[in-house]
This record gives C-alpha cells, sequence and structure tokens, in this order.
C-alpha cells in the first residue's frame, strides 16, 4: 500500500490518494484508523510539511514512521530556503504573497536541507537528500526513481526548468525506515 498525502488533484497508478480531511498529518486517530491492519510501504508527501510548524513537523514525521511498514520509506518535498530567486522566494515565504486563496498563504516555515533532514532523523528515519541548495544557493542532485513517488516541483518534471535557468526547485528527500530482524535494525 503506497499512500499519497496531501495530494489535493494527484492521482498515480498503484498509490492511494489522501486529503487532510481523511489523514490528518497530525493525528494519531487517522493513522491507527486508516493503518491498524496493514501499514503501508510508501508515503508521498510533495509540498505539505511547509504548512506545520517545525515542531508539528515532526509530529507529523514520527506518526509516518510508526506506522509506516520496515523497510518502507516517505518521500517528500519542500520549498527550498536556499533557492537564490527572488520571485520564488517572495511566493514561497511564510505567509506567501500575502494572497488568501494562494497555496502559499498557509505556508509555517520555509525549511533549508539541513533543518529539513533533522526533521525526519528526529522520527528515527535515515534520510537521503535528493535535491537541495546548499547554503550558497549551488543546487545539489541525486538521480531518484520517480516510480517510487514523482515529484512535480522538482529539476526533472518541472516545467520551469531548462538546461539554462532553474525556475522551480524543491527540496527531495527520502526518509527510510529500517527493517527490523527480531527486534534489531537491519542496514543491509
Amino acid at each position: 500500500m503506497k499512500i499519497i498525502i496531501g495530494a489535493g488533484k494527484t492521482v498515480y497508478h498503484g498509490w492511494i490518494s489522501t486529503q487532510e480531511n481523511e489523514l490528518n498529518l497530525l493525528s494519531r486517530a487517522d493513522f491507527e484508523c486508516l493503518f491498524s491492519k496493514e501499514k503501508p510501504t510508501a508515503f508521498l508527501a510533495e509540498h505539505v510539511w511547509e504548512h506545520m510548524t517545525l515542531e508539528e513537523g515532526i509530529t507529523a514525521a514520527k506518526n509516518c514512521y510508526d506506522y509506516l511498514a520496515d523497510g518502507g520509506y516517505l518521500r517528500v518535498a519542500v520549498p527550498d530556503k536556499n533557492f537564490r530567486n527572488e520571485w520564488y522566494q517572495n511566493m514561497v515565504k511564510i505567509g506567501g504573497n500575502g494572497d488568501p486563496t494562494h497555496p502559499a498563504f498557509t505556508h509555517k516555515i520555509v525549511y533549508d536541507y539541513q533543518t529539513f533532514a533533522d526533521v525526519f532523523k528526529k522520527a528515527g528515519f535515515n534520510v537521503e537528500l535528493l535535491e537541495y541548495c546548499d547554503e550558497n544557493g549551488i543546487f545539489h542532485y541525486r538521480y531518484w526513481n520517480e516510480a517510487d513517488g514523482k515529484i512535480g516541483r522538482s529539476l526533472r518534471f518541472d516545467t520551469r526548468n531548462s538546461e539554462e535557468k532553474l525556475g522551480m526547485v524543491s527540496i527531495i528527500l527520502d526518509a527510510k525506515k529500517e527493517k527490523t530482524i527480531f527486534g534489531k535494525e537491519d542496514n543491509g
């Protein structure tokens, strides 16, 4: 079972799309209701975590960790604080551009890659950064398979990007839950 969190209109073959009213990341009761019998092998969340405070983000990560199958993963993306683009930063900042009808209006945090990775490490995950800008604004990319969860606002899939110029990037990471064998983690 693979779950898209905060899917909006996103539908991918083999994935179950959910909205906040079906799976509130801060509600243990929602997780228990949906996943008490079968735990998902994967969660996918594109531009969801920035709508929570840092503390709420850690709680959400812990809930995902606790209800994810051993060996499963969470692929997640958020706007990147270190992307050097004034238009982008004005759009993704806390409160967005001030337009209450714009999705960024409810942004509560803008992450850099280290802070974002720490959210998932604190929940118990092993973290692999896939796309991000460092402190100097330099973009880093590690190949990732879209079949494991496609992120639209990414180097390869956002049409605002070209070989000459980046127009839209995200911090993208995989947070992996290790397999346990006889009560011990298996890192292999």
